[in-house]
């Protein structure tokens, strides 16, 4: 009896090569563009951008991989790869950025990252000189 293997349920959404769709998209998995997007993706899971997958419209995710064109704005919460094929024209945000080299982007790039936008203060403020340590008690 052959054995199944049971994966966790996720859900790949393929747009192949000779493919273009003119809209938004949203999605709850993970997405492989190969083809042409016209319009907006929004997704909780990962979208790949292969060498002849081009989006023109902003893309919001979990986790990217470029390797074809992007002409818009592109937010990632997690990391984004820029492999060397890729080509980016639009603002970049994002925790964490990999880029190879020969990848092109041109707009401008900010890095967040959560954890350190509101860092909590420990313990209380160090006096200076002896006039300070007074005041505070």
């Amino acid at each position: 009896m052959a054995k199944v293997n049971e994966t966790e349920n996720s859900n790949i959404n393929l747009i192949s090569n000779g493919t273009e769709i003119t809209g938004d998209i949203q999605s709850q998995g993970d997405i492989r563009i190969d083809g042409v997007l016209i319009g907006n993706l929004s997704t909780r899971g990962k979208v790949v951008i292969g060498t002849t997958g081009k989006v023109k419209g902003e893309v919001l995710c979990k986790n990217s991989e470029v390797s074809g064109e992007v002409d818009g704005k592109i937010n990632v919460s997690q990391l984004l790869t820029l492999k060397i094929s890729s080509r980016i024209n639009g603002d970049i945000i994002t925790d964490k950025l990999s880029i190879e080299p020969g990848a092109r982007f041109t707009g401008n790039c900010n890095m967040t990252d959560d954890n350190d936008k509101e860092a909590p203060a420990v313990g209380p403020k160090p006096a200076v000189n002896k006039k300070e340590a007074q005041a505070e008690k």
